[in-house]
């Protein structure tokens, strides 16, 4: 009954419109005032600011011109070994003899090169088309080296005409001398298959390592020159290693794509 009458004289008393009405505490129009300044902001950036993004792929040092697989032209048994592996050889330069039916044949290179691998030995006996040394499209010495990124198909659009590329060498530690740096001098219009790769590379072995994944696209990459480090390349570090680079050395290269507004995530 206590509670009963309590309610009644609190029906029949006039509303208290004379007192004022607190809508917040301080402390909420603070918390309300820092979220409002955050979203400003966040919007801000949204529109104005940018984000970096990389694609990292594996690559191969190599010359500009890659490599081919030399095959021999007739069966036989190879006779003679003319020249050795790491031999810089001018096109039409002997390489193997083999005794064919017909009498005796010499294998000779097709391009100049340096002899990379050789894949027959005196008695063995070859059949026709038969891989028997890789060569590397390379005349002189001093030829440049280039960076070959294999770039997954679908990140390959997104690259920009000379992008900065970071490349870690395999046979260089990385944190000791940094990374060597680059920047894009072609992006391939079309997946590459691993026979692709292999004529190119003249490494059947590296065709199929590149490919596991899917076809990539081939990157090419140009290194930056520098006339103050033992490699004459620009590394992260002031000098880089102490020793040159030889091609066919095996790296991870992390391409920087084009930067892109957040704001553009949310568009369609």
């Amino acid at each position: 009954m206590q509670f009963r009458q309590q309610a009644l004289a609190k029906l029949q008393s006039p509303e208290e419109l004379d007192l004022p009405v607190r809508l917040a505490r301080p402390q909420g129009w603070l918390v309300l005032s820092v979220t409002v300044v955050a979203m400003a902001a966040a919007s801000v950036w949204a529109v104005t600011g940018s984000v970096t993004s990389t694609v990292s792929a594996p690559a191969i040092l190599t010359h500009g011109e890659g490599s081919y697989i030399l095959q021999s032209p007739v069966a036989g048994q190879v006779t003679a070994i003319l020249a050795e592996e790491g031999e810089r050889l001018p096109a039409n330069s002997p390489v193997l003899k083999l005794r064919t039916a017909e009498g005796e044949t010499v294998v000779r290179t097709i391009a100049a090169g340096r002899l990379t691998a050789l894949a027959a030995t005196i008695g063995q006996i070859i059949s026709t088309g038969a891989n028997v040394a890789a060569v590397e499209k390379v005349a002189d010495a001093d030829d440049p080296l280039y960076a070959t990124v294999y770039v997954p198909a679908e990140n390959a659009s997104s690259i920009p005409a000379n992008a900065a590329v970071d490349l870690t060498v395999q046979t260089v530690p990385t944190q000791e001398y940094g990374v060597l740096r680059g920047h894009v001098k072609s992006v391939d219009r079309s997946p590459q298959s691993a026979q692709q790769i292999a004529a190119f590379l003249g490494d059947s072995q590296l065709g199929e390592q590149f490919t596991k994944d899917g076809r990539p696209v081939a990157v090419l990459v140009r290194l930056d020159k520098s006339s103050g480090t033992k490699s004459g390349y620009t590394w992260s570090s002031a000098d880089g290693p102490p020793y040159t680079l030889t091609s066919m050395t095996m790296a991870t290269g992390s391409i920087r794509l084009a930067d892109q507004r957040p704001v553009d995530w949310l568009l369609p």
